[in-house]
């Protein structure tokens, strides 16, 4: 069955090969991202009907800006089934003496408050289906920080418990919430790291999407 997948931070490496892959199996994608330039090129490449495309640029630190487009979604889809949230951002190498405020706002912004206002203003909508999926990525380090990662840290400590509470609240509803952590992501596949590639993440989301992981949820799944 085609299934509309929100996906954020859609024109990031990871974004752009998850945004291809549900394409390719015949969902309908809402691609969220804040550069026009960049998204406008995944659009070309992905070469989707209008049908089963929805864009936009949103700021998703902005709690209204986001309801208004989970609104604008249902109305063209119907439904909404799964939300990936690839937002990324990162601040870091400085002790918490030389980490300034603003560095902490900007981490609590990219993933703490995008976070809250996604799942105010989508979770709703899963509920409503009797089925969804929620995934994001996060750190392997996040239950272990080492120096220098402090704000960065804290802030993907918290949007893990936000999907871990998101978890417990659905899971009644055939709602699924899980986290995949990585220790990083091997955009370079040319370039044996110790990472994860982004084909490797993409292959754990189809696994999770599929109706064979409906009892996985609240999991923190180390793909590393």
């Amino acid at each position: 069955m085609n299934k509309v997948i929100v996906i954020t931070g859609a024109t990031g490496a990871l974004g752009m090969k998850t945004a291809h892959a549900f394409a390719s199996r015949g969902h309908s994608l809402a691609l969220l991202d804040h550069g026009q330039d960049k998204l406008d090129t995944l659009v070309r490449d992905l070469n989707l009907p209008n049908e089963r495309l929805f864009t936009s640029i949103v700021d998703l630190r902005d709690g209204q800006a986001v309801h208004s487009t989970a609104e604008a979604v249902s109305v063209k889809f119907g439904r909404v089934d799964a939300l990936i949230h690839l937002v990324g951002g990162w601040t870091g190498g400085k002790t918490f003496p030389e980490t300034s405020d603003e560095d902490m706002n900007f981490m609590l912004g990219q993933h703490v408050w995008t976070t809250f206002h996604l799942f105010q203003s989508f979770s709703p909508k899963f509920a409503a289906n009797g089925w969804g999926r929620v995934i994001t990525v996060s750190p392997s380090t996040v239950s272990n920080p080492p120096a220098k990662r402090g704000v960065y840290t804290a802030a993907k400590a918290a949007q893990e418990n936000l999907m871990l509470t998101l978890a417990a609240e659905l899971k009644e509803s055939g709602v699924t919430a899980n986290i995949i952590q990585v220790r990083a992501i091997d955009v370079d596949a040319t370039r044996k790291g110790t990472g994860t590639t982004p084909d490797e993440i993409v292959a754990a989301m189809l696994y999770l999407f599929s109706d064979e992981a409906g009892k996985i949820t609240g999991a923190r799944i180390p793909l590393y």
